[in-house]
């Protein structure tokens, strides 16, 4: 199929239909055990705790909504939260399950029973807004490991554990400047979470001393990408950029969008093509013209692959994507208990260099409450999905 057939047969865009929720996108996460022997770092808020008694450790998830989705999200976590504790050889974790449904001040009634309880750590809510007001009632208390990805609510007792945008931005930069593409032309839509891709990107551009090369911000509609297409095309075919780097946040911009673009003879083979998200899903877009040869970032696929098979076996159902963080944020836990840890709970220990090593990669938590982690960086040949260069194994390596 044509750029041009692609174009006339895509609906009208709507803002309503680009907004995207950014946990969607959050990696997955699995078993966890320490990397290396780095040295803890950060303040000691949070209790210490005597690594030989269980741990208890409150989960809230947002069940209890009559959501179905959010149910079945909130089943998803709890599974797999359960499985990692029952992973966790030589270490007792007390799970204690709190559904919360989706409103922040049900979080928060959660979070304060789950203390008032003897919870000593905090593992959700989903929301952003809902941890970032868990966040603030929990302050002085106990540290909260948040399943969002919004980089805006970490910090102080509040940690993220999503995949965010930097993360991604920064793996594909950096692996582009080794490749000499260092002069980087940003295209991005111009909501909330367009414009915070955007300012990732650039963040992630001066860190890996690359050049901005340029920047195109579009509404969300087709007359908005038509409006700029002119003038990206114009960039990339007198060489002033080495690559475009597209947010593209959205199933209906990211096929219009390359489309456009082919059609003025712009591809990867002209200015290589950077995606924030994902463009290997859903899998028919593996077929568009314009994706092939684009670079994205993905986590360890075979190591996801095994946890939702696993998954799978136990409950009969597969995973919510978001499930694995609950896992995530667990199994890491146990792992600092096991190794004996007092400081298990506490911004210190949490936040310890070595970091963890999860199904879908390595991570860590820094002290600014986000996140780091290792991811693959993958593109598009033949309709096919291909790795181009592998998860790191530890920090210090590429893609840190």
């Amino acid at each position: 199929m044509t750029a041009l057939a692609l174009r006339r047969g895509l609906p009208a865009l709507s803002r309503p239909l680009m907004r995207v929720a950014a946990l969607v996108s959050a990696a997955f996460l699995a078993a966890c055990e320490p990397v290396g022997t780095g040295v803890a770092r950060g303040p000691q808020t949070g209790p210490m705790i005597d690594p030989s008694q269980p741990v208890p450790v409150a989960l809230l998830v947002p069940g209890g909504s009559g959501n179905p989705e959010l149910d079945r999200i909130a089943r998803s976590i709890v599974n797999s939260a359960r499985m990692a504790a029952s992973d966790a050889q030589g270490a007792r974790i007390d799970l204690r399950v709190y559904d919360t449904g989706a409103e922040a001040a049900a979080a928060v009634a959660g979070a304060n029973r789950a203390v008032a309880e003897g919870a000593q750590i905090i593992v959700g809510p989903l929301h952003a807004d809902s941890a970032n007001a868990v966040g603030q009632a929990m302050a002085g208390r106990v540290n909260v490991m948040a399943f969002s990805n919004n980089a805006d609510i970490a910090g102080g007792n509040v940690f993220v554990l999503g995949n965010t945008f930097y993360n991604t931005a920064d793996r594909l930069i950096g692996y582009g400047v080794q490749q000499g593409k260092r002069r980087v032309l940003v295209v991005a839509e111009d909501d909330v979470s367009g414009q915070a891709g955007a300012a990732a990107i650039e963040a992630a551009i001066a860190r890996n001393r690359a050049t901005l090369a340029g920047k195109a911000v579009h509404p969300i509609s087709e007359q908005g990408i038509d409006g700029i297409v002119p003038q990206v095309a114009a960039i990339a075919q007198q060489r002033q950029a080495d690559a475009i780097f597209m947010t593209a946040n959205s199933p209906a911009v990211l096929p219009y969008l390359t489309g456009a673009l082919a059609d003025r003879g712009v591809t990867s083979d002209t200015a290589q093509f950077m995606g924030l998200t994902r463009w290997d899903v859903p899998a028919a877009r593996l077929q568009l013209p314009g994706v092939q040869g684009g670079w994205f970032a993905v986590p360890d696929l075979p190591r996801v692959a095994e946890f939702s098979q696993r998954y799978q076996r136990s409950y009969g159902e597969a995973p919510h994507e978001l499930g694995a963080l609950g896992y995530d944020a667990v199994s890491a836990i146990a792992s600092l208990v096991r190794a004996g840890r007092s400081d298990a709970l506490t911004t210190a220990g949490l936040t310890s260099g070595s970091g963890f090593q999860g199904i879908s990669g390595v991570f860590r938590l820094r002290p600014d409450g986000t996140n780091q982690r290792g991811l693959a960086v993958a593109t598009i040949r033949g309709g096919q999905l291909t790795i181009i260069d592998p998860a790191p194994r530890g920090f210090g390596g590429a893609g840190f």
